[in-house]
Parts: structure tokens; sequence; C-alpha cells
């Protein structure tokens, strides 16, 4: 009698639904596919020539943007290799505020230059094996191309210079207005210790119309609404915060009164006001001039705040009205009445202005040092526009509190990457065994930097020449600094150094390691096991022509 042997097809491990592709063809190399289109995506983007990106998303918001951080926050990639993409890029954005595209653009050039050597044959672990040791010594390496550091005394020139080169790769053409407000707002706000530098401080008001030109920096906080009451401007005035609603008292139950004559009538409400006018009298006598409101403002408080010669503004953000707390120096009350001398704070000046035909209102210290906020007024001709400037400043000072904790710097321009590419190429010639491969690889991958920035500034045709007239700079002696010239017509090439183009050694550093465990994230996977997503069938859709005879 015969065995019956079972045939391998009858065995279910999944659910129905279930997708699942392995092996080289199947996973790897579809995984490097989809790392490679979402890395030319924001490839165009990169550098002071980098072309916008047109996006809408979900919501049908409008982004005209180069920033890769909002592009690649707005497409919503599905992709789960790219995703890992994607949250690297994140890790960046949130650790060091900028070179997010770095990251991605990186991680894709060592994910492109890993296929063919998979596709000959090696093995996925020793291309791991490979990146991960040329990762170490790029950084390594990377510590010692450090040419200068941010100066102290901290002054306004020194600090736009440092953060040139980030708000450039944003704005290009208005790098030098954008930086020198960005100086001026963080050091209004800058603390003792710098290190200790809270990018919170430096808040950002888009108001249309203008140009840039007319932006400012206010030392204080601009809300763009008018108080409530008459009074439009006070000075040298003490300052309560209330969260609870300004008005009369609502009770939790309901009752019902019974009214019999007139006097019953005009005395139902007499009570009431009384006691409203006896907080509002206590609250002037006080000494407070402004009152900011966190919710409601009720019309009886109002009239009684007005015959006080009381400023009201109501902030019904309680983000805002925490910060506002931090300018003036309040503690923020839940219960209507006057403020202790602890609880009050103060502020030079609070004055409605106009700027561009908004009505905003500006609380403002003038004294030096009382300020822990300052605002940047930004102006600009549509909302597109002033969105992407805000993003621009927001890097700007993201980039200047990484400087502020670790102020070495390192040339720019693609100079930094393409000295650790020859570095780590020669590391990688002294090796045996077939990582090798795979270091000379992470070598060549790191050209994608100077490359990009001369194929985006001067057309895709000349990135390999001028990247072959880098390499002939860097081959003599202290020819490390040169980097690609995105401006002129010859031959391509800058001192970056000379050009004081130089960019955050940490901020490098953090890219390389993150792009590279990225890399090494998507060669690692040999499988992709996708369940049926959730949620029923869908719902019928009524036909278009349902009221037609």
């Amino acid at each position: 009698m015969s065995l019956k042997v079972p045939k391998a097809n009858n065995i279910q491990l999944f659910k129905d639904g279930y997708k699942q592709m392995s092996g080289l063809e199947d996973a790897v190399l579809r995984n490097i596919q989809a790392v490679s289109e979402l890395s030319d995506l924001v490839r165009t983007s990169f550098g002071p020539n980098g072309r916008n990106k047109l996006v809408i998303n979900h919501l049908g918001k409008l982004f005209v943007t180069s920033d890769a951080a909002t592009i690649i926050r707005e497409i919503e990639v599905v992709h789960p290799a790219a995703k890992l993409l994607v949250m690297a890029s994140q890790a960046q954005e949130s650790e060091m505020g900028d070179a997010t595209n770095m990251v991605l653009i990186f991680a894709g050039e060592l994910l492109k230059k890993a296929e063919p050597l998979l596709v000959m044959g090696l093995h996925p672990s020793e291309v791991i094996q490979g990146y991960e040791l040329a990762s170490s010594k790029a950084l390594l390496e990377l510590e010692t191309l450090s040419k200068s550091e941010l100066p102290t005394p901290l002054t306004p020139p020194t600090l736009a210079r440092a953060i040139l080169p980030t708000i450039a790769s944003k704005q290009y053409g208005s790098e030098d207005k954008l930086s020198a407000l960005v100086a001026e707002a963080a050091l209004a706000v800058m603390p003792s210790n710098p290190k200790t530098f809270n990018v919170d401080n430096v808040r950002v008001v888009k108001i249309m119309g203008g140009s840039l030109q007319g932006s400012k920096v206010v030392q204080g906080m601009v809300f763009g609404r008018e108080p409530e009451g008459d009074v439009k401007k006070v000075t040298k005035a003490k300052v309560a915060v209330f969260t609870n609603p300004i008005d009369i008292a609502q009770t939790e139950t309901k009752g019902t009164v019974l009214i019999k004559n007139a006097d019953e009538m005009l005395n139902f409400t007499r009570g009431e006001e009384k006691h409203m006018e006896k907080i509002f009298s206590e609250l002037a006598a006080s000494g407070v001039k402004v009152v900011i409101g966190g919710s409601s403002i009720g019309e009886l408080a109002l009239h009684y705040l007005n015959r006080s010669g009381i400023l009201v503004l109501k902030i019904l953000s309680k983000f805002e009205l925490r910060r506002l707390c931090r300018v003036v120096g309040a503690t923020p009350l839940a219960r209507l009445g006057a403020p202790t001398p602890e609880e009050a704070g103060f502020v030079d000046v609070c004055e409605t202005i106009e700027i561009g035909g908004d009505r905003v209102t500006v609380l403002r210290q003038e004294s030096e040092g009382r300020t822990r906020t300052a605002t940047v007024v930004l102006r600009g001709a549509t909302q597109n526009h002033l969105d992407d400037l805000e993003r621009a400043v927001d890097d700007g000072v993201s980039a200047l509190k990484a400087l502020l904790k670790d102020g070495r710097l390192v040339p720019g321009a693609g100079a930094t990457e393409l000295a650790l590419s020859r570095r780590v190429d020669a590391y990688g010639a002294g090796l045996r065994g077939l990582a090798q491969h795979a270091v000379k690889k992470f070598a060549s991958a790191l050209e994608v930097v100077p490359r990009t920035l001369a194929e985006n500034a001067r057309g895709g045709a000349e990135g390999n020449e001028v990247v072959a007239r880098l390499l002939a700079r860097h081959e003599k002696d202290g020819g490390e600094v040169w980097g690609v010239d995105v401006e002129a017509e010859d031959d391509g090439t800058l001192n970056a150094v000379e050009h004081s183009i130089l960019d955050s050694l940490a901020a490098k550093s953090w890219a390389i390691k993150l792009a590279s465990e990225a890399a090494v994230s998507v060669l690692s996977v040999d499988s992709i096991i996708m369940s049926r997503p959730a949620g029923g069938p869908k719902i019928p859709q009524q036909a278009g022509n349902w009221d037609e005879d």
C-alpha cells in the first residue's frame, strides 16, 4: 500500500486577501524601485535652484513649495519601504529641522547603487555590512572636516551668516532679508545659556499684501484681531489673564421666575449687575489696564470694562494664551476678580495698528531683556508664498538651535560630501572581502549631493562635468573646500569657505546616519506580507441621472 503525500499548495497560512511577496525579485528589488521613485520625486527640489512642487492634499489644500519635509508629509506615501525613508526624513526634521531632502536623496542613491551588486549575486547581508562600515568611516572623517565654529559673542551679522545657506536652500534670492529677521528675533529672546534656546519663542505672523521688504520683528506678540471693547491702546499697563468666561456665572439648573409687577421686573437683574460692577471696580482699582480672555466675554462685562478704560482682548487658542503669559509674565486665572501682584503681568505697549489693511493687536515689550517671545511679521503677495516664507523661517530657527548646541561648521555646496566620498573610497580600496564593493558604492553615492546641486542649477547634462572638475580640485592639497557654484557661468566651482557657504556638522552627521540606517533597513527586508485592508464593502453610489424623467 503506497503512502499519500499531501500537496504543498493546499496549505493556507494566512486569511483570504493577504498578499505575500518574497525573494530578491519580488521584495528587495521592488522596494528599491519604490524608494528610488520617492527619491527622484524630491531630488529636483534640492538646493537653492530646486524646483517647486505643486501639491494638493486630500483636503484640497494647495502647497507650492520645495521643502521636502512638507512635500512628503502631504503626498501620503503608502508603500511600506518608502515609508521607512519618510520616517527617517521626519526624524531628521524633528532633530535638526534641516537637511531632510539630503536624507531622502542619499538613501535613494545608496539603494540604487546596491541594485547592480544584488543582481550580480552579492548577498544583501554583505551589502549591509559594507554600508555599515562605510557609514562609520564617513562619520569619523566628518569630525575632521570642521573648518570653523559659530563665533562668539553672538551678533546679528554672525548669526545671519551662519543660517544663510539653510534659508537660501528654501528661498533663494530672499535669504539676506530672511536670515537678518531670524537673527534679530533669535537674539531678542536669547537666554543667558544659548544651549537652552527654545524655538517656540520665535513666532511668525503672516499678513497678506506688500512685499518681503516690509517684514519686521516685534519684541512681543502680534494677534490678527482687534480688542473687543472701545479702548485700543494702553502703555505701561498691568495685565490680567483669565481662562474662564468673563460673564455672569451661569447656574447649572434651570428655574422659573414669576414676576408680578414692574418693580420686580426692574430689580430682577440688578443683583447680578451690582455683583459684576463690584468685580470690575476691584479690577480697575488694582491698576489692571489690560484684560486677556481665553473664552467668551459677555456684553455686560464689556460695558463695565469699557467704563473703567480697560483694554479687552480675546485669545481663543490656549497655546497662544500660554505663550502670551510668558511674554507679559502673568499667571492665567480660572476665577473672576482682581489678580494678586504675583499673578498680574506687565506690558510696555498694547496697541491696535493697521498692517496692509489688516487690523492687528501688538503686545510689545520695549525694555531690554524683558521679552521672552519675538514675532516675525511676514508680508507677501499670496497666501502660498507666505506659507513658504514661514517654512523657511522655521527651518532657519531650527538650524540656529542646532548650531547653538554644536557650533562646528563644515564647507557647504557639496564640498564636504565630495571630500568624504574620496576618503571612504580610499578606505574601501584597502579592505578585503566582498564588503569592499559596497563600501566603494557608498563612496560614489555621496557624490549625489554635488551632482544634484549642479544638475538643478545648470541642467542635467552638466552634473557629471562639474563633479569631475571638483574631483580634480579636491586632488590638490587643501582642495577639500571646493563646492558647486550655482550662479557662475564658467566652470561651476567655488571655494565654499571664502564665500561663507558653511553647513552645520551636526545636521550632516544626522543626515548620513539616518539615510544609511534607512537604506540598510530596506535592504534587510526579504519578504513583504500585507493583510487585507480593514473595512466593509463600499456603499453603492447613486446614479448621476436619478432625478431625470
